[in-house]
Formats: structure tokens, C-alpha cells, sequence
């Protein structure tokens, strides 16, 4: 999946997505990058909304977490269980959100999990970046669901 289909599912099935204007920056089996602008995001601090930051590093993780159970042709329902936001920095323009891959072990475990029992949880983290220092921390644990082999 390239950046730019991975963006275009996002804004087709994630329609707050494309409300807040974000895009894609880099993708790669070991990591997803997203940006969004401060104006679709913005408070009235002119700075960018705490829940605009939240749901753009939630989706840098889910977008991981998608691509590679797609690339390991595996399909499952993916859902957050529970996650945690701190922001270090306030952030007024533009901003990305790095998602990264467990460990090996974790990913391993994960999908043999998904694979043998249909549900599996695992932990993502991303960082949040604005003007090359770091602005906020998200970690958040998932549940696949229902899996089956494509």
C-alpha cells in the first residue's frame, strides 16, 4: 500500500480524516507518518486542538497496524482498547505523527495470537513532532478481531 492509497482509505473510511486535512507524509513496513495543518485543527488559542493531535496520533497507529496485518495477508477489525496522550509542547501549524512497529517479539506474538485464537491485543506508540521537537506522546493498546487470511 503506498502512501497515497493509504490516504485515500483513510479519507474514504475514516471520513474525520479528510475533515482535518490529513495526509500522508511516508510509509513503509515499519512505520507510518502523518501531517495536518493547524487551520482545520485549531482552537481558539490558534493553537491545535488536544483532540486533533490525540486522533491524528491514533491514526498514525491504526494506519500501522492495518498496513502491516494487510501486507502479512492478514484482515481483522482493528478497535483501540484504551490509550494515553501527553503533550509536551503547544503546536500552532503544522504537525506530523510518527508511528513506529513493535519489536519484533511483540509483532510476532501478535499475529501468531490473531491468527491461532482470532483476537490479539498489542501496544503502539507514536510521537508527535512540530517544528523538529518533539510536541506529544500517544500510546495506545489495540484488539484485532475475526481475522482471515487474504
Amino acid at each position: 500500500m503506498t502512501p497515497h492509497d493509504l490516504e485515500q482509505y483513510l479519507h474514504e473510511h475514516i471520513p474525520l480524516s479528510r475533515a482535518m486535512q490529513v495526509t500522508v507524509v511516508a510509509r513503509d513496513p515499519d512505520q507510518v507518518v502523518l501531517s495536518a495543518p493547524l487551520a482545520p485543527n485549531a482552537n481558539p488559542h490558534e493553537t491545535v486542538f488536544g483532540g486533533s493531535i490525540s486522533a491524528v496520533a491514533m491514526l498514525a497507529a491504526w494506519s500501522l497496524l492495518h498496513t502491516r496485518l494487510t501486507t502479512s495477508g492478514l484482515s481483522a477489525l482493528l478497535v483501540l482498547k484504551r490509550n494515553t496522550m501527553n503533550y509536551e509542547v503547544p503546536i500552532s501549524g503544522n504537525f506530523t505523527a510518527t508511528a513506529s512497529t513493535p519489536d519484533t517479539e511483540a509483532w510476532e506474538a501478535f499475529a501468531r495470537m490473531l491468527t491461532r485464537r482470532g483476537r490479539a491485543r498489542i501496544s503502539v506508540s507514536a510521537v508527535i513532532e512540530y517544528r523538529g521537537q518533539i510536541a506529544g506522546r500517544f500510546e495506545g493498546e489495540f484488539v484485532a478481531l475475526g481475522t482471515t487470511r487474504t
